[in-house]
C-alpha cells in the first residue's frame, strides 16, 4: 500500500513550500523525508505514511538493508542539525522491523492514525443503507433545501468559508497561500486536487478540497457557513462528491482522520457514513540529539497540560 504522501510529486510539492526533501529509494526501501522547522533554529525530519519496506524486493540481508537506511537517516539528521526523525508507517510490520533501531512511540501525530473509508463499489442504495439513519435524514433535508453541488471554484471563496469555520471551531488553518498552491500544484497528473462547493441561491455555504490518487478520493479540507447550518449542506457536499467519484471509477472515499477525543463532532459526522474504520500504527520518533529531544518533550508536555493536544 502506497500513500500519495510517499510519491515523488508530493515531495516536489513540499519543496515548493520551501522545505528540504530527501528521497531514499534503495532495494525495497522507499521514503520521502521532509525537514520541518522548529523553534530556536532547530528542526526534525518527517516521513509521512512511511517508510515503505517491500520485503519481496529486498535482495541480500534484510538487517543490512535496514541498518543502511537507518544510518542514512542519522547521517542527514546530523548534517541538518535535526533533533529527531518522525515516521508514521501504514503497516505494523514496518515498525516491527525498525523498533530495535531506537524508534519509540510518540504521542504527537502529524497525520491521523485512524480514518474512515467508504467503499464506493457498493451501489448507491447500499451506500445509503450503510449510513447512520441521521446521516440519511440530513441528506434528505439538504435535498429539500434546493442546494446545488458545484465542481470547481475559486480558492478565495473557500478561504472565506474556512476563516469563518476556524474562528467558530477554534482551530488554526494553513495560510491562504498553502491552499492556493495545493490546488494549483496538483491540477493534472497522478495526484489531483479540486474544490467542491454547495450553493444556496447565489451564496456558497459549504466547500471542500478533495484529492484523488490511484483508486481513492481523499477529503482533505472542509468549511461551511454556520449561519446556514440548518440546511445540512455538508451532507449533500459529501454525498454528491461520493456519487461523482463513484461515477469516475474511483473505489474508495477516505475521510482522512477521526479522533473522538480531539474532534468529537467531526468524528461523529464521519462515522455516520457507514465506512470502515482503518487504524494505522501511529507515530514513532528516533531521537538524534537526546538533549534537545528531552527539551522538546518537556515543552510539549507543558503545553499539553495548559492547552491540550495541539
Amino acid at each position: 500500500m502506497k500513500s500519495f504522501l510517499q510519491t515523488k510529486k508530493w515531495g516536489e510539492f513540499q519543496e515548493s513550500l520551501g522545505r528540504k526533501v530527501w528521497s531514499f529509494d534503495n532495494d525495497g526501501i522507499r521514503a520521502n523525508i521532509i525537514e520541518y522547522d522548529m523553534p530556536f533554529g532547530r528542526n526534525y525530519l518527517y516521513i509521512p505514511h512511511g517508510p515503505n519496506i517491500s520485503l519481496d524486493d529486498i535482495e541480500g540481508g534484510l538487517k543490512n538493508k535496514i541498518t543502511e537506511f537507518v544510518n542514512y537517516l542519522k547521517k542527514i539528521s546530523s548534517d541538518s542539525g535535526s533533533i529527531f526523525v518522525k515516521i508514521e508507517p501504514l503497516n505494523d510490520s514496518v515498525i516491527e522491523l525498525l523498533h530495535e533501531y531506537g524508534f519509540r512511540k510518540s504521542k504527537k501525530e502529524i497525520q491521523p492514525s485512524k480514518t474512515v473509508i467508504v467503499n464506493l463499489r457498493a451501489s448507491e442504495d447500499e451506500l445509503l443503507s450503510l449510513m447512520h439513519h441521521k446521516t440519511r435524514y440530513n441528506i434528505k433535508i439538504a435535498e429539500k433545501n434546493n442546494l446545488v453541488f458545484i465542481e470547481g471554484g475559486n480558492v478565495e471563496d473557500f478561504w472565506k468559508l474556512l476563516k469563518q469555520t476556524s474562528e467558530k471551531d477554534n482551530f488554526s488553518p494553513h495560510e491562504k497561500g498553502y491552499y492556493e498552491k495545493l490546488l494549483s500544484f496538483f491540477g493534472n497528473g497522478e495526484i489531483r486536487t479540486k474544490l467542491y462547493f454547495i450553493k444556496q441561491g447565489d451564496k456558497l455555504i459549504a466547500g471542500m478540497i478533495a484529492l484523488t490518487y490511484g483508486v481513492t478520493a481523499y477529503y482533505l479540507h472542509g468549511a461551511m457557513d454556520r449561519d446556514h447550518r440548518s440546511m445540512m449542506a455538508p451532507y449533500m457536499l459529501h454525498w454528491e462528491a461520493m456519487r461523482l467519484f463513484k461515477s469516475q471509477g474511483l473505489t474508495f472515499y477516505d475521510f482522512w482522520g477521526v479522533d473522538s477525543t480531539k474532534w468529537p463532532g467531526v468524528t461523529r459526522f464521519k462515522m455516520g457514513w457507514g465506512g470502515n474504520v482503518v487504524e494505522y500504527p501511529g507515530s514513532f520518533d528516533l531521537p538524534i540529539s537526546k538533549f534537545w529531544y528531552l527539551i522538546y518533550n518537556i515543552t510539549r508536555n507543558i503545553i499539553y497540560s495548559i492547552y491540550g493536544n495541539i
